[in-house]
């Protein structure tokens, strides 16, 4: 099988009705640096095509003159992206080295994502790159609230690009960017207006490319969650649907076993999945010099990836966790259980709360 770097990266652009993700594309297509990607888009027409349509190579498939190929998604993603590689080893379309995936305003993206890290096929040729996601700064606090949609493609992002800041009140913007902290820490937030909305920044950066994974390691421990703890809060005694999701980070001194984080993650996930959206995490695994990597959505994990050294002097564990109705202190009370009885002699292993005669009952997740 190919190595996992190698495989193609297929990104997910996703956001709520009205949220402007066909207005992101168009000019993402627009640029001369995705001229080796193909896009599965729903709908032709609401991407703006007309001005930059060089020629119409098939049925159902458009090319654009910067060489990015366009095509319609017509039934499950399966098929379209078997067809796409079939295509473009036949020669019939331009060789892509990317995948953008538009989504429906209505759609989870989880499923996608579970289709490209699992489906046999699939997997053996793409691998899952980011998922960008983005929010209506005038509406998005509203929809958040009022739609699980939207609030599922908040909390699973990679790149949460806020749209029509014009529109909105300095106000409107900041609550906005705050709640999306909290729902979503491990999460880069953009502002189009104002910041730098580059292809490679949104779809080309992810820790999986050779080329940007320093500097997308980089990004991410700059995250304030990942340096000073979690970011999980609450608003006063408000109870709201969107606070059953938040995120936090969990750090350790002591090395991690590798074979007792696997099987407390492998338990977590098959227990937990439809309620852990994501996880990502750099671990100091016993035994290993350098750090690695790991990334997951929900039940299904890339796979652990070893980077060259550390990125700074902090040889920490982090660990985001990105959940739903999941409380902080069982996930942490679980793995810090489960580190102790891998490596009883390290000192401090089991949180202050936590005693010996406990252990049994905290290994059920």
């Amino acid at each position: 099988m190919t190595d996992y770097v190698e495989l193609i990266p297929v990104n997910v652009v996703t956001g709520f009705l009205g949220s402007g993700k066909a207005t992101l594309l168009q000019k993402l297509l627009a640029s001369p640096k995705l001229r080796d990607t193909a896009v599965l888009v729903n709908e032709f027409g609401e991407v703006g095509l007309d001005h930059h349509l060089l020629e119409n190579i098939s049925e159902g498939t458009l090319l654009w003159d910067n060489g990015c190929v366009c095509c319609a998604l017509r039934g499950d993603l399966q098929e379209s992206l078997r067809d796409l590689f079939s295509r473009r080893e036949l020669g019939e379309i331009p060789r892509f080295e990317r995948v953008v995936v538009e989504t429906s305003g209505l759609a989870d993206p989880v499923p996608i994502a579970y289709t490209i890290l699992a489906e046999p096929v699939i997997q053996y040729h793409f691998r899952l790159g980011n998922i960008v996601t983005t929010i209506d700064a005038v509406n998005g606090r509203n929809q958040l609230e009022q739609h699980d949609e939207s609030l599922k493609q908040a909390a699973v992002a990679d790149r949460l690009i806020l749209t029509k800041t014009d529109l909105a009140s300095v106000g409107q913007v900041n609550e906005l960017r705050t709640e999306l902290r909290r729902l979503n820490s491990g999460a880069i937030v953009i502002d189009p207006a104002v910041e730098d909305v580059d292809p490679r920044r949104l779809l080309t950066d992810d820790t999986y490319d050779q080329e940007s994974r320093a500097r997308e390691v980089d990004r991410w421990l700059e995250d304030e969650a990942l340096t000073t703890g979690s970011a999980s809060h609450r608003h006063g005694n408000e109870e709201h649907n969107h606070d059953r999701i938040f995120s936090f980070c969990l750090q350790y001194d002591a090395p991690l076993d590798w074979t007792a984080f696997g099987v407390w993650m492998t338990m977590l996930l098959n227990r937990h999945g439809d309620r852990v959206l994501r996880i990502k995490g750099l671990l100091n695994v016993s035994g290993v010099a350098t750090p690695v990597l790991i990334n997951g959505v929900q039940h299904i994990v890339h796979p652990p990836l070893h980077l060259d050294g550390w990125p700074d002097t902090n040889h920490r564990n982090r660990i985001i966790f990105i959940v739903r109705d999941l409380p902080q202190e069982r996930i942490e009370t679980s793995l810090a259980v489960f580190n102790a009885l891998a490596n009883p002699e390290s000192a401090g292993a089991l949180p202050p709360h936590q005693t010996s005669s406990e252990q049994t009952v905290s290994l059920n997740l």
